[in-house]
């Protein structure tokens, strides 16, 4: 029997997504690739948009909906003197004039859409308002009211702008659900030219950056080679902001059997605080919040299953 030990089926593999595919586009190609059969996203990505799309496998497709880092970051393309009903390049054009905004009028109103803000989804987003998805609604030609929320905006510069084109490029970093053509679409109002997003990609998603991708192509050419699986990045590299338990061969027993421990017996670092566990033999196993009120540490997450 061989001793070769066997790829890990469970983590994370970066995809940098291509224009025109959906993102379940690109967990279908994905799951068919690893022949894995759990396996799900981070953080969805219009067809119209590339970059960060982390796929998760196996039981990381655990982490999907408590990821501790929502925030992402892109490099989004516009142009001024045109609106559609999309608020990007792939809409119908609703209102199109002469543009002469200059480098300085721009900047002079992006300060309007840093930190805390309001947006309404766009009539065309997956916003479910009444069970309906709203671009369902949009495509019907029907508009509904939709609620603004609130929004974080840390990082907007201007990287480029092209005063004869009327084109340029913003980088953007945000919280969770901000919708970068939205906010495109209100600086065009607000300089009362107008503007579209003609590109976007995502350059950071759930802590990862593009350096971290690969592409399909190349996911492809490794399934050829055997190697995909090769790729696989830890589970708990999304958790690396948390502080760490190390328990002991006792311990990692009854934490997998769904033991809550004592925690005088064990070293913790923050009271009250969610803690990435590891066995005696540095295996990630799950999360956990130490509870000092009872003393206690208890299970938040398991990514281990009893046996592996």
């Amino acid at each position: 029997m061989s001793n070769e030990k066997m790829p890990c089926t469970n983590g994370i593999i970066c995809v940098n997504k291509p224009q025109d595919f959906t993102s379940f586009d690109v967990v279908a190609k994905m799951r068919g690739m690893a022949k894995i059969k759990r396996c799900g996203h981070a953080g969805t990505l219009d067809p119209m948009a590339t970059g960060v799309l982390p796929i998760f496998f196996g039981t990381a497709t655990r982490a999907c909906d408590i990821l501790p880092d929502g925030d992402k970051r892109y490099t989004a393309s516009f142009k001024l003197g045109v609106t559609t009903d999309t608020l990007d390049i792939t809409g119908k054009v609703l209102s199109q004039k002469q543009s002469s905004v200059t480098k300085e009028q721009i900047e002079a109103v992006l300060g309007d859409f840093r930190g805390e803000i309001e947006q309404v989804p766009p009539m065309f987003s997956a916003v479910q308002v009444g069970g309906q998805r709203l671009y369902d609604l949009a495509r019907q030609g029907i508009e509904v009211e939709r609620k603004p929320r609130k929004v974080t905006v840390f990082l907007l510069e201007l990287l480029n702008f092209d005063e004869k084109t009327q084109s340029g490029e913003l980088d953007i970093k945000c919280s969770r659900g901000t919708y970068i053509r939205s906010i495109i679409a209100d600086m065009g109002e607000c300089l009362g030219s107008g503007a579209i997003m003609t590109s976007l990609v995502r350059t950071q998603a759930a802590g990862f950056s593009l350096d971290d991708c690969i592409t399909l192509e190349q996911a492809q050419e490794l399934t050829n080679e055997g190697m995909l699986l090769d790729k696989i990045l830890p589970i708990d590299r999304v958790f690396a902001e948390y502080p760490k338990i190390y328990l002991c061969q006792a311990q990692s027993r009854m934490f997998l059997n769904g033991v809550k421990l004592d925690l005088n017996r064990v070293k913790f670092k923050h009271e009250n605080t969610v803690h990435t566990v590891y066995s005696d033999q540095k295996e990630f196993m799950g999360l956990a919040v130490t509870d000092t009120e009872k003393m206690e540490l208890v299970i938040y997450k398991m990514f281990m299953l009893k046996g592996e």
